[in-house]
């Protein structure tokens, strides 16, 4: 079984820039989960929900950092999940383009 969040969009801080470290900026996060539902369902609001306190409290400055954090912390709260795609896009921090980051994890034996 596959879930996907689509541009769940918040705000929080992040990123190593002066200004990153004192105002809330808008993010977005795209994930897919395969998992097998056999074991147990997730839920999606849980997962929204842990994804938005967790970038919040930990207050990243890189990407890179936030995306392996949540992978370990979603693999934690959710155990069933065999696989994670997670992207994480900063929208406003250049005024031309968009900057995303992204990472596959395999927790498949």
């Amino acid at each position: 079984m596959t879930v996907y969040i689509e541009d769940f969009k918040f705000q929080c801080i992040i990123g190593i820039l002066d200004f990153e470290r004192v105002q809330e900026q808008d993010v977005i996060v795209n994930l897919t989960i395969e998992y097998d539902y056999k074991i147990n369902f997730i839920n999606y609001a849980e997962v929204a929900d842990h994804i938005k306190i967790s970038m919040k409290k930990n207050k990243f400055l890189l990407i890179e950092d936030a995306l392996n954090n949540l992978s370990l912390s979603l693999k934690k709260n959710f155990i069933n999940i065999d696989v994670l795609y997670l992207k994480i896009t900063k929208p406003s921090i250049l005024a031309e383009c968009s900057v995303s980051v992204a990472n596959k994890y395999n927790f498949i034996s």
